[in-house]
């Protein structure tokens, strides 16, 4: 069984790649010019369809400036779900399942992560391998194994958001797909599970010989990955994002790490590390929001 203990914690909202309104301007997280900078359905809604409209016709920039945008508005919807059906009233019709499916799977790993943190994590935070790269490793796991490309790629955004979390976790799983070390010595085919095209073609392993190449029997896989149903929804909301639209990838790609904790969300920026799990507050002192 592989363990999955890292990014429980952490804030995980997503969102698909269409819909109207325009690109967003400003420093990642701000308030796009014309939307309200307040909390409530119609400002969400603006808020998500402005970041939308980014990863449709902007720049690689404008796309991860767009990322930390979307980010809090999945997270503020998530908290609300008395405001889903007027915020899904309000965005494009192109992204209601999109939406659907993103809030959906932030709910699921929320409640799965339990109560908020009250120690910063002992992690490092390290950018991504390209998407290009990334996507290259799922479609051969998809031409080896029959997993779809869709559900190793939701698995690495749940396990390490793509392999920008690197630790080991309290169950001593390890690497951007977290297997623990008897699991990988059955399925890791020889590889260096920190390896992320090792350990993409692992997980895929694995799932294929647990009925992950069928989507009769993917519940089951999912399951033997991580023996809860919320953690087998979440996986499947976002796989079914990218199935609708593969351009899905590219935003998902772009999300930033966020940790919930007793103080609130707290960004993870590239960079951070810490190789103990120190309190909150005591974090805060010295790095101050």
């Amino acid at each position: 069984m592989v363990r999955v203990v890292l990014i429980l914690v952490a804030v995980l909202a997503v969102a698909g790649c269409a819909g109207g309104g325009a690109p967003p301007q400003g420093p990642p997280g701000s308030v796009p010019p014309a939307c309200p900078d307040t909390v409530d359905p119609a400002a969400l809604a603006c808020r998500i369809n402005a970041g939308e409209a980014a990863f449709r016709g902007g720049t690689r920039t404008d796309a991860a400036e767009a990322g930390a945008r979307l980010q809090a508005a999945y997270r503020d919807l998530a908290e609300h779900p008395e405001w889903d059906a007027a915020v899904l009233g309000a965005v494009g019709p192109e992204l209601r399942d999109q939406v659907g499916h993103a809030v959906a799977a932030a709910r699921e790993l929320t409640s799965l992560a339990g109560a908020p943190s009250p120690t910063m994590p002992p992690w490092r935070i390290v950018d991504p391998l390209p998407g290009e790269a990334l996507r290259g490793f799922y479609d051969e796991g998809q031409r080896r194994f029959g997993v779809r490309w869709s559900v190793l790629a939701a698995i690495n955004l749940v396990e390490t958001r793509m392999g920008r979390i690197v630790g080991t976790s309290t169950a001593a799983a390890q690497g951007p797909m977290q297997f623990i070390p008897t699991t990988w010595a059955s399925y890791g085919m020889g590889g260096d599970v920190w390896q992320p095209r090792d350990a993409i073609l692992g997980a895929a392993n694995y799932l294929a010989a647990n009925g992950g190449a069928s989507d009769a029997t993917l519940d089951r896989a999912l399951k033997r990955y991580n023996n809860d149903v919320r953690y087998v929804r979440a996986v499947r909301h976002y796989a079914a994002m990218m199935d609708a639209d593969p351009r899905a990838f590219d935003a998902v790609h772009a999300w930033p790490v966020e940790y919930r904790t007793t103080a609130g969300d707290i960004p993870l920026p590239t960079g951070y590390a810490s190789d103990r799990s120190v309190p909150v507050q005591e974090w805060l002192a010295s790095h101050p929001r």
